[in-house]
């Protein structure tokens, strides 16, 4: 892919969006043993990778994320570090489905999912079933729901296309969650970082296993009620990655606009 000038333009714009979007305070959501936050930054990482494309969305989308975490108000804190990659991954996965390249997201987000279940606070899984099943199982669903929007996306009508952005956005911030937890499952960020142990995580793991599907849903939602419009607005322009995408009719496809 040739990168051009308005690629880069596009990159930087919307890493400072992101940017400008994480300093607004997230959504809080108490669930009696904290809270639970809705990013609205995390919303806009799933519109960058429709946007931009898989390679592009995930540059800025990283970009706006380092950006997001060296700046004030986190200053580069340390605890911030380990989850620099779920904005970049969303990005990734959301744009591979959005752009006819499912079997790649379907790759990265099974390997994701595996190395969870080698992680000290999971392994052996026969011995913590309830952490991993507690964790993974929104996981697992968000896994197989691509294989049917990649499949039979063409066939839904504009009215129905939100359908789609919703499971779109769900399955992309299901992978944003899964980086999260398996980066947040390993010995140097659970120990090293923030000073817990493997019987920590697993108890943290179980707390809302409910409540974490509930704001994926949440961000699914509003995101969905972003990218209808803005999609519609953005169709048979020069500013999408390309024309070929899921929601494509036959015969309507295009050459690639960047």
């Amino acid at each position: 892919m040739r990168v051009t000038a308005k690629n880069l333009a596009l990159v930087a714009v919307f890493a400072a969006l992101y940017y400008v979007l994480s300093l607004i305070a997230p959504i809080r959501i108490p669930t009696g043993v904290g809270n639970l936050e809705i990013s609205f930054a995390a919303l806009i990482a799933c519109v960058i990778g429709l946007v931009l494309g898989p390679y592009l969305g995930t540059a800025s989308a990283f970009l706006g994320a380092f950006v997001a975490w060296f700046l004030p108000p986190s200053s580069g804190s340390f605890f911030g570090l380990p989850f620099l990659l779920s904005p970049p991954l969303n990005a990734l996965i959301t744009g591979l489905i959005f752009y006819k390249k499912w079997k790649y997201a379907f790759v990265v987000f099974s390997v994701m999912i595996v190395a969870f279940l080698f992680t000290p606070p999971i392994w052996p899984v026969t011995e913590n079933a309830l952490p991993a099943a507690a964790v993974l199982f929104d996981k697992i669903i968000a896994l197989l729901l691509i294989i049917p929007i990649a499949k039979f996306g063409k066939r839904l009508s504009f009215a129905k296309a939100s359908v789609f952005y919703f499971v779109l956005f769900f399955i992309g911030n299901e992978a944003d969650n899964m980086w999260g937890s398996l980066i947040f499952a390993t010995p140097m960020v659970y120990s090293g970082i923030f000073g817990y142990a493997a019987a920590d995580v697993q108890f943290f793991f179980l707390l809302s296993p409910f409540a974490y599907p509930a704001v994926r849903i949440i961000q699914a939602l509003i995101g969905m009620l972003i990218a209808v419009p803005l999609m519609q607005a953005l169709k048979d322009t020069p500013w999408l990655w390309k024309n070929e995408t899921v929601l494509a009719r036959n015969g309507q496809n295009g050459p690639e606009m960047v």
